[in-house]
């Protein structure tokens, strides 16, 4: 078998919107990281507006509990740290998200978890033959760097879920299972905001 690396190309295609895809781009952010970008946004004078991602309304203490949050693209459809010239221009300070890209977790099962690779990434399709029936254990090895980062960003929202999910064991608050759209669209005008940070 070929032994392969994953090395970022910086083309840009992790940054942008892409028209063709059944699903907008979506960059999300933790609460703790959007402060640290809204600074470094800040100091490189660089417009960065971000949206309400993940929300659960809280209807015992008539609050929004927000879990993380977007990055609003550009008018050209890329992120607001994108450049031409550069790529990514806070490669350091990337949010976890954009840290494990290409890459992507997702529990099958309580035993059981998934790897999904962007299949728009360059670098994969120009090593797709040698990634398509590769071995998790490979994969770890290809995305060595990235790897890590995916299952920090899976564990993260892991623990995101049995927060809410202890917080409403313990009665301090409550989810609705079933919501009409228009009292859910009330909640989100009136009711303050509480983030939840793991």
């Amino acid at each position: 078998m070929k032994s392969i690396i994953y090395k970022c190309l910086k083309c840009g295609i992790c940054c942008f919107e892409i028209s063709e895809s059944p699903r907008s781009k979506r960059i999300p952010l933790y609460p703790e990281e959007v402060a640290r970008l809204e600074e470094i946004a800040k100091q490189k004078e660089i417009t960065f507006y971000v949206i309400e991602d993940v929300v659960f309304p809280d209807i015992i203490n008539n609050t929004i509990i927000v879990l993380t949050y977007k990055i609003l693209l550009t008018p050209l459809g890329h992120c607001p740290f994108y450049d031409s010239e550069q790529g990514c221009i806070i490669h350091g300070d990337k949010p976890l998200a954009c840290q494990s890209y290409p890459l992507s977790l997702k529990q099958i099962d309580a035993f059981n978890l998934e790897i999904t690779i962007d299949p728009l990434c360059k670098w994969i399709q120009q090593n797709y033959s040698v990634l398509n029936d590769m071995k998790l254990e490979n994969l770890k090895k290809v995305f060595k760097e990235e790897y890590p980062k995916a299952e920090k960003f899976f564990r993260k929202n892991k623990k995101l879920q049995l927060k809410i999910v202890q917080l409403e064991a313990e009665k301090r608050i409550k989810i609705p299972r079933k919501l009409k759209t228009e009292d859910y669209n009330i909640f989100l005008k009136e009711w303050d905001r509480k983030e939840l940070i793991v």
